[in-house]
């Protein structure tokens, strides 16, 4: 079994937010395999797909608390770093980009820094690029706003490709999906970002 943990803040105020595209990836998997998250234990919004032998998971401990529920629930399902697929937001990659790592760094993202702080490092994730935005705007403020209108069209490509991803980690494993899709959709290379040294 795999798990895929979309990163976000509970809440109808952060809804729409570029910390919460995790979120939306996750609810367009979901809508794909027709499947409902319910509340499990207070930690997470989830979906077990038997079918597909995957877990849906949406933290609900706030984004800096998210490695508690992903713990509890890799520790529940007896999974193992390398099978628990953490999808995220980076401001180091242009808007709409996505990079998918076998493992790394946090890259001073504070929901990654708490799943490694209770897993390690050595679980994959997906990042979802949603811009830096004006340097001089506090990095805080930025990831807790919402995307402009001009924005939503690249948002939504973005959510499909990486849901995309998504099905194919889970079918295919993490290599075929990062030689897959770690390309530019629309110059065909690789981004200009190392993410490995993040």
């Amino acid at each position: 079994m795999k798990a895929i943990v979309g990163l976000g803040n509970p809440g109808r105020e952060y809804a729409g937010t570029r910390h919460n595209i995790g979120f939306e990836v996750i609810d367009e998997v979901a809508r794909r395999w027709n499947v409902r998250l319910r509340p499990w234990k207070s930690a997470a919004d989830l979906a077990v797909v038997t079918g597909r032998s995957a877990v849906l998971v949406e933290p609900q401990t706030f984004m800096n608390l998210s490695g508690d529920a992903v713990g509890r629930v890799a520790a529940f399902h007896k999974l193992e770093p390398a099978d628990v697929l953490v999808v995220v937001d980076e401001v180091q990659l242009p808007l709409g980009r996505i990079r998918l790592r076998r493992a790394g760094s946090s890259g001073g993202h504070n929901g990654l820094k708490s799943i490694i702080q209770h897993i390690g490092t050595e679980f994959p994730r997906l990042r979802i690029g949603v811009g830096r935005g004006d340097p001089k705007w506090d990095l805080a403020d930025h990831v807790l706003s919402r995307f402009g209108r001009e924005e939503r069209e690249a948002v939504a490509e973005a959510v499909n490709r990486a849901a995309d991803a998504v099905e194919m980690f889970v079918d295919e494993g993490i290599e075929v999906a990062m030689n897959r899709f770690n390309q530019s959709p629309v110059e065909g290379g690789t981004s200009p970002v190392d993410e490995d040294s993040r």
